[in-house]
């Protein structure tokens, strides 16, 4: 848990963050009118006496007026809260302190717009960053699942796969540690229909010993041709079609960094 702050200091750090966007505080009334009036909510408004006297550190919390901050100023709900001490990451291990009575089903649930994942150091031991793999099996054996990584997944309608740090054989249109969204219900290699290498299907494909490669493809009578980019220095690879290869579905979407961020 992060140390008890004082709404005194809450107040100057909110006051800051508005302060940064340049709003004033008629500006976040405005603002969160708007928010109420779309949520059909009168809770989400906030008024220019209240905020005034939030910032003053002479008010409690009200947690849709929070929210409403939140959207204001493009901050984290958790990143609000910490001002006030509340840590919500700390929220996967705190739940084992409570022992619920029956059965439920764990789902992936949407975050805040910022929220960040804080992986125990459980998972760094048990997860393999370094191979491509799927999201699904990266976390199979372990007992919680991180819903804070998983956030506006559509997991009902598709497959999503991660590129191993160490994978660099559709670099640099995959870079290591991108993830990628797999339409499983495209498991036919395209033989023609692109103009060049962008355009060309990419496919996640599961190996033998649940290994996992995602390159472009050709089928030749029972091989299975997995081809790399020019600029990934590795070789095309042959295999058995269908037997020590499956092809889970096409690429159709990727998430991934371009550059590193200055100071990590």
């Amino acid at each position: 848990m992060l140390a008890p702050t004082s709404a005194a200091d809450a107040g100057k750090r909110l006051r800051a963050a508005r302060e940064r966007l340049c709003l004033s505080i008629r500006e976040v009334e405005d603002l969160s009118r708007d928010i109420s009036l779309k949520m059909n909510a009168p809770d989400f408004f906030i008024s220019r006496t209240w905020l005034g006297a939030l910032e003053a550190g002479k008010l409690k919390l009200n947690i849709y007026r929070l929210q409403s901050l939140s959207l204001i100023y493009r901050l984290g709900l958790d990143e609000i809260l910490s001002f006030f001490g509340v840590d919500i990451r700390d929220a996967g291990t705190e739940q084992k302190l409570v022992g619920l009575p029956h059965t439920y089903l764990l789902t992936p649930t949407l975050g805040g717009a910022k929220s960040s994942l804080v992986a125990p150091l459980e998972l760094r031991e048990k997860v393999d960053f370094g191979n491509t793999n799927l999201v699904s099996r990266m976390f199979e054996s372990w007992g919680e699942i991180p819903v804070t990584l998983l956030q506006h997944m559509d997991w009902r309608n598709s497959l999503y796969g991660y590129i191993g740090i160490e994978d660099r054989t559709l670099y640099p249109m995959l870079r290591p540690g991108s993830f990628v969204q797999i339409d499983s219900q495209q498991t036919k290699v395209e033989t023609d229909g692109w103009h060049d290498e962008f355009e060309r299907p990419i496919y996640f494909v599961e190996l033998r010993d649940n290994l996992y490669v995602c390159s472009w493809c050709e089928v030749n009578g029972s091989q299975l041709m997995l081809l790399p980019s020019a600029q990934s220095g590795k070789q095309s690879r042959h295999v058995r079609y269908p037997g020590d290869a499956d092809i889970l579905g096409r690429v159709t979407a990727v998430t991934m960094r371009i550059a590193e961020m200055r100071g990590l």
